[in-house]
Parts: C-alpha cells; structure tokens; sequence
C-alpha cells in the first residue's frame, strides 16, 4: 500500500473542521464529510447556569442528562404554575364556600359591609357580595337572577362564561338563564338565556349596591329573586349562609400543595376546556386528566422548590413590574393599572399577555369584560398603589395622605381600601372594614369638595379620613371609582401620589 502525502488543502480541511467541532477531530474523513458549522455542534463540555453539561458525541452522559431532567422538570412546573394560578385561585375559592355547604346549594353572603375577618382577595367594603359554586355535572341548570345586581360567571379554568344583571344580557331587570354543561346533547327549550359552557365547574359572584349605607334591601333582593335549580325542576331557593364577621380562607395555596388544587380541576373538567399547551406543561409535571396525581420523592422535591420561585416571580410581576402597560399616569410612581392589557382575555393583537394575567389572577378575582371597558357612567375601574410619591413600598409603621381633589368623575362614588401584601385580602386591623367611601355620611369632606384620606398607625388629630395600618407590616391598596365619567378616561382628573407624612 502506498503511502501519499496529506495535501496542504486537506490538512486546511481538517483544522477547520477541529475549529468548528472538536469532535470530529478524532474521526476520519469520509467521502461524504462536510464542513459542520461550530454553532450547530454540541460540544463535549459545556459549563452553564445549571453546572458542567458533558456529551460523548453529542449525547448526554447519564449524569448530564438527569442534570438537565431535573431543570427542565423545575422550569415546567414554574411556568405551570405561572399558567395554571388562575384555576387554583378558584379551587381555593371553592373550598372556602364548601366550608359552608354544598355546590349548587350554598350561597354565601355578608349580611352587611364586607368584613376583613375572612380571606378574600381584594374585596370591597362598600358593596354587597354573595358567592357560589355551580357544578353542571348531572346537566344544566336555571338560574333566576335578581334586578339591579352585578353578577358574573366564570368558568372551572377562570374563563369568562357570562355576566347577569346591570352588565348582562337580562340588562339589569332579572332573567331567567340556562347553564349548560359541555358536551350536553339533550334539548335546549325557549324561554331561557342559554349559556352553553366549557367546564362543568363555575364560581359565580354577584354585587349589589347599597343606598344610605343600609345592605338589607339589596340582600333582601337578591334573595327573593336568585334561584338555582336542575333543568326539569321546579324553582328551589338556594341556602343562604351569613360570613359576617367569620373566620375563613379563599385563597390558594403557595406550596407544593397548589399542584393539587390544580389536578382537581384537570380530573374534574374535559381536557378540551384549556389551552392544550397549558395541558401539556401539566403532563409534562405529573398532572393529567385519567392518570393519579403521585409525584415521586424527587419530584415532590422538585415541585416544592417550584413553588416558591413561582409564587416569588408572581409577587415580582405584581410589586417589581416592568411592563409599560401598567402605566396609568405618566411619572406616576405610587399608582398602576389594576386591570391591565386592556382585554378580559389578556390578548393583544392576537398575543397572550401572560405577565398582565399572571398579576391579576394572583391579586384580585372575578373576570368580565365590564371591568375592562365599561361604557361611560356604568362600571368600574380600580388602580392599585403600590408605592410611595418616592417610588417605595409602603409600610404599615408610617403614615401617608392622599388628597382627592374636588369634581370627581364618578356618577356613583369612590372608594379606597387597603389590602395585607401577604395574603392581597382586606388589611387586618382593629376595624373591620379598612376603607374609607363617598357613600359613607361619616367621610369629611372638605370646603372645597375635596377629600384627604391618611393611611397610618395612628389616627391624625382632628376630624379626619384615616384608615389603620399595622406596624412592621406591608399594605397596598386600589381606588375604585363607580360609574366614571369623560374626564376619567381622558385622564384630566386623578388623586395625588400617596405622600408620605413627615
């Protein structure tokens, strides 16, 4: 055999071949090797966020590759979280009200202001709230609904299903609507307001409005008129239950346990009622429709660390955010956008905005077009303050003012309640009802129509607006403004920045 010289353009050849992938230093040239591009080869080692990664040929040792199982398991479940925060909200919202009583049977309800005794994300003081759950599981039901309510139903995965009164298709007179569940094949009889659903789960939240600061005219309507009952019945009363001044939670979980309010919605509900994405990050987690929930020790592990990056990059999203569309107010630093993305589904542009209803979801509740866009003089807006004029958090040891100047732009009133940053529910303090309102007769009023509201640990001397803080804990809190007028929305009025009081 004859020995021939490597020419120089074969040895050119060869090194650039060890200088795009090392690799293939150690192997012959074939008749059919080309030149491999450096940036589509895997290199032998890789030092990363996540360690030292080392390949044979591009595949991964065993080490290597249960290095990168154990990331990508914990990013998945991070994002499932991030993703799936909504229908745990309503689990543990569900759970709340079965401390009460059955779905389909239990109706609870403040018989008066909104208290801070029970855990409720950022509920309102100066309406009247009732809350259920629906289940359509056995078929639909009818639901007779009251006049001059705001009521909504969203469905199993937070989905907007239908608003009733004021802002519903009965247009604030009381109609008579029909729920169905998916899949039902049965006959649909005229009469109803039918509202075909994805999901055989609903919450289902209804608000009244009080005159003179006296709820038992709006209870006392909404309970001679809400009815809930199966399709083929006959109309039965719903068992109403007083949470005045009760002790209860509503809220979901921010340990490994979230993960199992989420699979009771997935075991409960059809698959072809959430985004198929979202489904598979479940799956890719444990969590799928037919199969028991039962991590192993590692992924127990893995799902518990999850958790607490997940709810931390939540409390990032809503208290560090650094979207543009939270902005309401130009060099604002103390107040933002309560509802922000302008779309009850969070779309823009046919984009999901999955920041804008990750904050939602983990700070307020209820989802309805109505709170987006409201026609003028109807509806509601909310803005949350989360800072001080100076840009920082606010602390339950000081004390702030915010002034509210006169010609307000709201047909029906004003309010500001302050809320617990831990738990995003009414701040719990020596008075019940941590909020200060237009509506309430014992609000000073000052001689030019406008209002001072101080938020501290201590009440001001004098006749003033205060609202109680707790020292060496954190608050935040939403004005809300009812039927807001041309001037809101053109932005030519606002309440100052919350200043602090030196």
């Amino acid at each position: 055999m004859t020995n021939r010289p490597v020419s120089a353009l074969a040895v050119a050849g060869l090194m650039t071949i060890a200088l795009a992938a090392p690799i293939q230093a150690q192997t012959p040239r074939m008749k059919m090797t080309t030149d491999i591009p450096g940036n589509v080869i895997t290199p032998d080692k890789m030092e990363t966020s996540i360690g030292t990664l080392n390949f044979v040929d591009g595949v991964p040792t065993k080490e290597t590759a249960q290095k990168v199982w154990d990331q990508l398991d914990f990013s998945r479940a991070v994002e499932a979280m991030i993703m799936t925060t909504p229908t745990a909200s309503l689990q543990g919202f569900r759970k709340g009200i079965q401390k009460w009583g059955p779905d389909n049977e239990t109706m609870i309800y403040w018989d008066g202001r909104l208290d801070s005794k029970g855990l409720l994300l950022t509920g309102n003081t100066t309406v009247v709230y009732t809350f259920m759950w629906i289940d359509l599981k056995d078929g639909p039901m009818v639901m007779e609904t009251p006049p001059n309510v705001l009521g909504i139903i969203d469905d199993a995965w937070f989905h907007y299903l239908t608003d009733f009164g004021n802002a519903g298709p009965d247009k604030g007179k009381g109609g008579k609507f029909l729920l169905v569940p998916p899949g039902y094949k049965g006959e649909i009889p005229s009469g109803y307001i039918v509202k075909q659903s994805k999901t055989n789960g609903h919450w289902l939240a209804m608000r009244g409005f009080m005159e003179n600061f006296d709820p038992d005219p709006v209870v006392k309507n909404m309970k001679q008129h809400f009815r809930l009952y199966p399709l083929g019945s006959d109309p039965k009363e719903v068992t109403w239950v007083n949470t005045a001044m009760q002790d209860f939670n509503t809220l979901h979980a921010q340990d490994h346990t979230f993960f199992e309010e989420v699979n009771t919605t997935v075991q409960e509900e059809p698959n072809s009622a959430e985004n198929p994405e979202i489904l598979g990050l479940l799956r890719a987690i444990g969590i799928e429709k037919g199969k028991p929930f039962a991590p192993d020790a590692r992924m127990k592990k893995i799902l518990a660390d999850a958790a607490k990056v997940g709810t931390a990059t939540q409390r990032a999203i809503i208290w560090r955010n650094r979207d543009e569309n939270v902005v309401l107010w130009p060099g604002s630093k103390s107040w933002e956008i309560g509802f922000a993305g302008g779309s009850h589904e969070f779309l823009n542009d046919g984009v999901s905005l999955i920041n804008s209803r990750t904050r939602f979801h983990f700070y307020a509740t209820g989802i309805t077009p109505a709170m987006v866009k409201p026609p003028i003089g109807g509806g509601s807006q909310y803005v949350i303050g989360l800072r001080d004029a100076e840009g920082n958090n606010l602390d339950g040891s000081k004390t702030y003012k915010i002034h509210i100047p006169p010609n307000i732009p709201a047909k029906r009133f004003w309010d500001i309640t302050v809320y617990d940053n831990q738990t995003r529910s009414l701040l719990q303090t020596d008075n019940p009802y941590p909020g200060v309102t237009s509506i309430d007769k014992a609000t000073v009023q000052n001689a030019d129509g406008s209002y001072d509201v101080y938020i501290g640990p201590r009440k001001p001397d004098g006749k003033v607006n205060w609202i109680q803080t707790v020292p060496g804990k954190g608050w935040n809190m939403l004005w809300r403004i009812y039927g807001p007028l041309q001037d809101w929305y053109d932005k030519k009025w606002r309440p100052s920045e919350i200043a602090l009081v030196k």
